[in-house]
């Protein structure tokens, strides 16, 4: 008779064991992962703080980009005005729009692509008012939006529509030089611009404007950027001349060529 083999006796399994070995498994993921994370959060905050440009690379910049122009050490030259008393908020109204570096010789400075960051153009900022102290940034609520609008409006009317239009659209000066739109221009560059007077821009000192004055404007011409237009097309908010052009074209137009499609019907 065949000897039976004997049966290796199995333990049964607990049926919490699985949830258990998930559960560690979910754990020891999550813990990985946690710090894995911080790590990288580390390395981004310390590469970060070492990105940081200091006077001395705006110096560096300085020279290899703009010294051509305004000489080494800013005082200037034929092809560049002396940059002494601009301040860093002027640097950054004409670097930051991309009008400097200068392409060309012209009337006027146009806007053109930035060329440096944001990090290089607040390094060249720094070292210029190091090196020349101007005009500085205004406080943060200069800039927040808040301001009493009709009184910015009426502001904006008084000093400022005559050159860049009552609806901020920009408008033609003398010998090929304009008054650039504002509906793309920033707070800041609002600001810079009253207090700096880029190009054929009067200088709008506390005298002239308070700082309350300019937080009006500039809340008046932020209202502006944010709000369509009322009446569908703006046209380029440009006024009669552009409205009265798009009726006589379009308008006066599409009346001549129904009357000669109802002539032609009639035939």
């Amino acid at each position: 008779m065949a000897r039976e083999k004997k049966r290796r006796s199995t333990g049964r399994r607990s049926p919490l064991a699985a949830a258990a070995l998930i559960g560690i498994g979910l754990l020891l993921t999550g813990g990985i992962y946690a710090g894995a994370s911080a790590a990288m959060a580390a390395t981004e905050d310390s590469s970060s703080a070492a990105s940081t440009l200091t006077v001395e690379d705006g110096q560096k910049l300085f020279q290899a980009n703009c010294a051509t122009c305004h000489g080494m050490d800013l005082e200037g030259s034929d092809a560049g005005p002396s940059l002494y008393g601009v301040g860093e908020l002027s640097v950054h109204f004409q670097v930051s729009t991309g009008r400097m570096p200068l392409q060309a010789q012209a009337p006027q400075a146009p806007e053109k692509p930035v060329q440096f960051t944001e990090e290089q153009i607040d390094a060249l900022g720094r070292y210029i008012q190091s090196t020349s102290p101007g005009p500085s940034f205004p406080a943060d609520e200069v800039l927040d939006g808040d301001g009493e609008l009709a009184h910015g409006a009426e502001l904006f009317r008084i000093n400022c529509a005559m050159c860049h239009n009552v609806a901020g659209a920009g408008g033609a000066l003398t010998e090929g030089k304009y008054a650039p739109a504002l509906h793309d221009t920033s707070p800041v560059n609002m600001y810079a611009a009253m207090v700096t007077g880029p190009q054929n821009m009067p200088v709008f000192n506390d005298l002239n404007l308070t700082m309350e004055d300019k937080r009006d404007i500039i809340s008046y011409l932020m209202y502006l950027q944010e709000s369509p237009s009322p009446g569908g097309f703006d046209l380029g908010s440009l006024g009669p001349v552009s409205e009265g052009l798009f009726i006589w074209v379009f308008g006066i137009g599409s009346l001549i060529a129904l009357t000669v499609w109802i002539t032609a019907k009639s035939n």
